[in-house]
């Protein structure tokens, strides 16, 4: 027993001292790992900091240009423009537009153009490569600019709102030959001339009265779009000098007064006609271009184009309205204060022209003819006040309504910008916004 027993603490002991070795080896093999992990870190740091080149940027993709751009080149545009007696579905057939497009087109503007005033125009019909509407833009004046575009509901029309600039004007000219001829040698156009005659016509006869050297102002409102004129606006002040006499108009609620505030509006019209040239004046003798003779005329002569309407110089009641011998076709009106205008030698009646029918200023009571004894187209125009012809040149007519006492304070106010304007030395224009920013 003690024999196996010392075996036994001998095998005890051998373990103990044989196990020192492996350990020994295990912690060895721990430090070369951990080495060379160490080497390789730093190793890997070296080549990336000093060995490798700098790293480029990843590269990077160009955005895809907007829908808008791509579609714009893949855009077809078809232009026309609609020729006098024609229409604008006429148009669009000759350029081959597709019928379904036409109606399309003709249907969503209906609720938004007249097609039967509205003559003329140009437009613009926009597709994409598959042939589908894109936009359609018809301008049948500057001022009147329509577009069809689709939009999530469908097509729809709608009216483009056209930017406009004001400019306040004064124009200056002086008579040679016509207000017409004038005006037009002052760079401005025939409707210009035609307002302010309007406005001075119970004032002035530009048949008889202007003269050669005769001067004009006019402060007058142009509108335009862009560079390009569009129309005139409201004429706020004119003046007309023939000599020593001047007259003067202020707009004041859309009437015109002068500097004292008279109005300028008369019961009587000085002509019935707007322009013309006067072939005979008022005489109490001359001689009769048919039937020969010294024979008195009562009134004037004034030649004009056939058909050129004949005004009602002032409100009054058809009294005569038939054929009357060798006055022709002839109109007679009866008037406030014992006056009666006659018209001879009409080519035919105004509308509704009838005897006992009101007529008012202004009114068309007929057109100029060469009907009864007569050389050539003209109006014969006779004025008498209680039975007796009197020379409608001469006559002197009771003014309208002045301003109002109440009003009277503002139109000052009005009449002193005004006359700033035609006192003015220079001819000049100014943006109407610009003068209200400033003030």
């Amino acid at each position: 027993m003690s024999g196996e027993f010392k075996k036994m603490n001998l095998d005890f002991k051998r373990p103990n001292q044989l196990r020192g070795r492996p350990f020994e080896g295990r912690r060895k093999r721990r430090r070369w790992i951990l080495f060379s992990g160490f080497f390789l870190i730093g190793l890997s740091l070296v080549i990336y900091f000093f060995v490798l080149p700098p790293s480029s940027p990843p590269p990077t993709v160009p955005p895809e240009p907007a829908p808008s751009a791509v579609q714009e080149t893949q855009l077809h545009t078809i232009e026309g423009d609609v020729k006098e007696r024609s229409s604008l579905f006429k148009s669009l057939l000759e350029k081959n537009i597709p019928l379904r497009w036409i109606d399309l087109i003709i249907s969503k503007l209906k609720p938004h153009v007249n097609f039967k005033k509205i003559k003329g125009g140009t437009y613009r019909f926009i597709t994409d490569v598959e042939g589908e509407l894109v936009k359609f833009i018809y301008e049948a004046s500057p001022l009147e600019i329509y577009e069809i575009e689709k939009n999530p509901q469908g097509y729809v029309a709608q009216q483009k709102k056209v930017p406009l600039d004001t400019h306040r004007v004064k124009v200056i000219g002086e008579i040679r030959s016509s207000l017409f001829e004038a005006m037009d040698a002052a760079g401005e156009e025939d409707l210009l001339t035609l307002a302010f005659a309007e406005i001075l016509a119970w004032e002035i006869d530009f048949y008889k009265d202007i003269r050669e050297g005769d001067r004009f102002k006019v402060v007058v409102e142009k509108i335009y779009k862009g560079d390009q004129f569009i129309q005139y606006g409201a004429i706020q002040a004119l003046e007309y000098q023939s000599g020593e006499k001047i007259i003067r108009g202020i707009r004041y609620k859309e009437d015109y007064y002068n500097e004292n505030g008279g109005s300028l509006k008369k019961a009587f019209l000085k002509a019935p006609l707007r322009f013309s040239r006067i072939s005979s004046k008022f005489s109490r003798a001359r001689k009769h271009p048919i039937l020969g003779g010294m024979r008195p005329h009562y009134g004037v002569d004034y030649a004009a184009p056939p058909k050129t309407p004949i005004w009602a110089v002032a409100d009054g009641t058809v009294t005569f309205c038939m054929r009357n011998s060798g006055f022709g076709n002839q109109v007679i009106l009866r008037h406030m204060n014992g006056y009666t205008t006659y018209y001879g030698h009409l080519s035919r009646f105004g509308p509704g022209i009838r005897k006992g029918v009101r007529v008012r200023q202004k009114q068309v009571i007929g057109y100029v003819g060469s009907t009864g004894l007569s050389t050539g187209p003209h109006l014969d125009f006779r004025l008498a006040k209680d039975g007796r012809f009197r020379n409608p040149i001469k006559e002197t007519f009771p003014t309208g309504l002045p301003i109002e006492k109440g009003e009277m304070e503002s139109f000052q106010k009005s009449r002193d910008e005004m006359l700033v304007w035609l006192e003015g030395e220079s001819v000049y224009s100014k943006k109407m916004e610009e003068r209200e920013n400033k003030n």
